[in-house]
């Protein structure tokens, strides 16, 4: 049989990512930090697109539009479609950028007259004094930087250099404490092997030791240590706290993680009054001395969804105008642009191309702000519990059903809930918190969730007297009684999860203090 080719005609269909609706994902993925970076490098790049002002007015007026309808508890259907649904319509909508603009008085033309104020017979006095000032700009009378004068953040390599000099003078052990400075970790310890690093500097071992002795007097105490037994051990000579007995604790802090303390006592040799004080002193140190200078600054947690209590019913679900972002289309400026004959096509053709991705953008934004609003109203209509009650009442609940609720798919809602946070009358919590397993019930009723179980488990160990000390099979049956099915390897791992030490060790820990507080 002979081949040869031939052509066919067939149709099919086929699902593809476009570059645009891949964009779309990942600005429903992003933080409100990330999502103003990414508005920021838009506007850049785009000269069709601005960032509208954030003043009072405008604050208000975006407050009122993101605000949903009421959210209450029992709703089946139709409560998720009303949240949200005119959300910031006139600040994405491109159709409604000529009546913002005229709204906003956008046209500058005539604002800044020609015309200054009078001069003060002292002026030429002021602007050499002001021209003399850091960031002034000179002659361009920019205005000066306030954040020239912010101290930036002292990093650990930067406090170590700045007392080196005073207590390493020769210029060789300079260069090794320059080289076990450059071992060190985030915590402050000496990671590096003194014979690599001898090796490594043509070295005597004794000469980098020596070095090192020296640097462990440096502030913050413990730095330079090579375990967490030497770090405490340097802290403690410092306070002159360094005893035989301190010695033979700092020895074996793996019988103090333990609670030990029958062991611990003869070992150093002292009375459980004696051991609670030298475990007193333990705990006034720090085991990381290096950490309290970060290498990042540090970045307060803003809620993106805030949820308070309705004036009707139920509770009233809006995004937090603060980090919601307002993007104006400018299409005055398109079609000034349009107009000119003389324009080139290449010019057409891009400022087509930034209009389209100005429209994309604004509405990316609209559908994002509605599908958050949408996947927070479910999680405070199934949460209605949680809220009015605590943590006690704190339902079990997965993406699937929230997502076949507001008809998405749990992709979108795991998105979305990732790296987001609610502010609500019981705390701010990340959307991710009102997730949980599902445990089953003793009695056959509803089940529990798990967050609220480990919350009953940590109840009742505090609640706990020395003389009844729970086991983990206590626990169970007091969760049995109280209607929660558990198995105790589940109750074990619960608790090692919140770090609760078994029941042994808190027996040993709660009789040695009410001993020492009886006496």
């Amino acid at each position: 049989m002979a081949l040869s080719a031939n052509l066919f005609l067939r149709q099919n269909q086929s699902l593809v990512m476009t570059p645009q609706l891949m964009q779309s994902i990942q600005l429903l993925q992003m933080t409100n930090i990330e999502l103003t970076n990414f508005i920021a490098q838009e506007v850049e790049k785009n000269p069709l697109l601005e960032l509208a002002p954030n003043d009072n007015e405008m604050g208000s007026e975006g407050a009122r539009s993101s605000e949903s309808e009421p959210v209450v508890a029992g709703e089946s259907d139709g409560h998720a479609d009303s949240p949200g649904s005119n959300l910031e319509s006139d600040w994405y909508e491109p159709g409604h950028t000529e009546a913002i603009n005229e709204k906003l008085d956008a046209n500058f033309d005539g604002v800044f007259s020609d015309d200054g104020p009078a001069q003060r017979a002292d002026a030429p006095e002021l602007l050499g004094q002001w021209k003399s000032m850091p960031g002034s700009g000179g002659e361009s009378g920019e205005g000066y930087d306030l954040d020239e004068f912010v101290a930036g953040q002292i990093t650990l390599r930067d406090h170590l250099n700045q007392q080196i000099p005073f207590a390493v003078t020769k210029p060789s052990d300079r260069l090794i404490a320059q080289s076990l400075m450059d071992q060190l970790d985030d915590a402050g310890y000496l990671r590096g092997e003194i014979a690599e690093i001898a090796a490594r500097l043509g070295k005597d071992e004794s000469a980098v030791k020596a070095v090192l002795q020296t640097l462990q007097t440096l502030e913050p105490a413990g730095i330079f240590a090579r375990s967490l037994s030497e770090c405490l051990a340097i802290q403690l000579r410092q306070r002159d706290r360094f005893d035989p007995a301190m010695e033979a604790l700092v020895d074996h802090l793996d019988l103090l993680a333990k609670r030990d303390y029958a062991s611990l006592k003869k070992l150093c040799g002292v009375d459980e009054e004696d051991l609670l004080d030298m475990l007193g002193e333990i705990r006034k140190l720090n085991p990381k001395p290096g950490s309290s200078f970060e290498a990042s600054a540090c970045e307060a947690v803003i809620p993106d969804i805030v949820v308070r209590p309705s004036s009707v019913d139920g509770w009233m679900v809006e995004l937090n105008p603060d980090v919601l972002p307002r993007v104006l289309v400018n299409q005055s400026y398109f079609a000034t642009v349009a107009k000119r004959g003389a324009a080139r096509d290449a010019d057409q053709i891009f400022m087509a191309d930034c209009l389209q991705t100005a429209n994309w953008l604004t509405r990316s934004l609209d559908q994002r702000a509605k599908t958050i609003i949408k996947v927070a109203s479910e999680i405070v209509r199934q949460q209605d519990a949680f809220l009015l009650h605590g943590v006690d009442h704190l339902r079990p609940l997965n993406l699937k059903t929230v997502a076949d609720a507001i008809k998405m798919h749990e992709s979108t809602v795991s998105r979305v809930t990732t790296n987001k946070y609610m502010l609500t009358p019981r705390g701010l919590f990340e959307l991710k918190y009102f997730f949980s397993v599902s445990i089953g019930s003793a009695a056959g009723g509803d089940n529990h969730s798990a967050e609220a179980v480990r919350h009953r488990i940590r109840a009742l160990i505090a609640l706990e007297s020395p003389e009844a000390v729970l086991s983990d099979d206590d626990i169970v049956h007091s969760l049995k009684t109280g209607g929660v099915d558990l198995a105790r390897r589940t109750v074990a791992k619960y608790r090692e999860s919140m770090n609760i030490p078994s029941s042994v060790q808190r027996r040993r820990e709660k009789r040695a203090v009410a001993k020492v507080a009886a006496g």
